[in-house]
């Protein structure tokens, strides 16, 4: 399952890399989060229109239906470097060193072979819909307003392709840290125990009285 996770960092070309990533993520993920308040925004547009003026926002459905793949999967490298991602670590909780680096690069590979083949299949479906000479670049578009729906598709590939770089990354960290046998490897989600969770909620509690 999800827990908190902290990431290290220190001056090798890893970390120099991970921080670089990280910049990129947390842009992505920024933009997830606006396009959800966007969402939001509309919703109460459309639901003030159709009470006061029986009259709610044309193609609401369609704004959603576009938006949606950019709220629900262009954070999702963000999510994977914090470590947020839920996963079953029953036996995997119960490593350490080496052993628990091998098993964590092992699944990591397993995770980025998935998604090179979602980066390939999600690509070609977007490919399918985009056309330069069609009108808006679409060959498809929204039922009801007729929104060009290449732009909701281009958003998968583009985020499925920083979350490969991220595994990446992951995948050399875990690498580095069986071969060395390091017990605290950097640019890796390092899942925290209740007590380090606690601390570390304490500390922030502190930094703003």
């Amino acid at each position: 399952m999800a827990g908190a996770a902290s990431v290290l960092e220190d001056g090798s070309l890893l970390s120099r890399c991970d921080r670089g990533l990280q910049k990129l993520e947390w842009g992505m993920a920024f933009v997830s989060g606006i396009g959800a308040f966007g969402l939001m925004v509309l919703a109460v547009v459309s639901v003030t229109g159709r009470n006061l003026f029986n009259e709610p926002l044309p193609g609401y459905v369609d704004w959603i239906q576009t938006a949606m793949p950019l709220i629900a999967i262009f954070g999702i490298a963000y999510v994977q470097r914090n470590g947020g991602h839920i996963r079953m670590d029953i036996l995997v909780g119960q490593l350490k060193g080496r052993p628990l680096w091998l098993a964590e690069f092992v699944t990591t590979l397993a995770v980025l072979v998935l998604m090179v083949l979602l980066v390939w299949g999600t690509w070609a479906h977007f490919d399918r819909s985009f056309d330069w000479n069609a009108p808006n670049f679409s060959r498809d578009s929204s039922i009801d307003i007729g929104l060009p729906i290449w732009p909701a598709k281009l958003v998968v590939p583009v985020a499925f392709s920083v979350m490969c770089l991220r595994l990446v990354l992951q995948l050399w960290g875990y690498g580095r840290a069986f071969l060395l046998g390091l017990s605290e490897p950097v640019a890796v989600p390092l899942v925290l125990s209740a007590a380090e969770i606690a601390a570390a909620e304490a500390d922030q509690v502190q930094g703003h009285d």
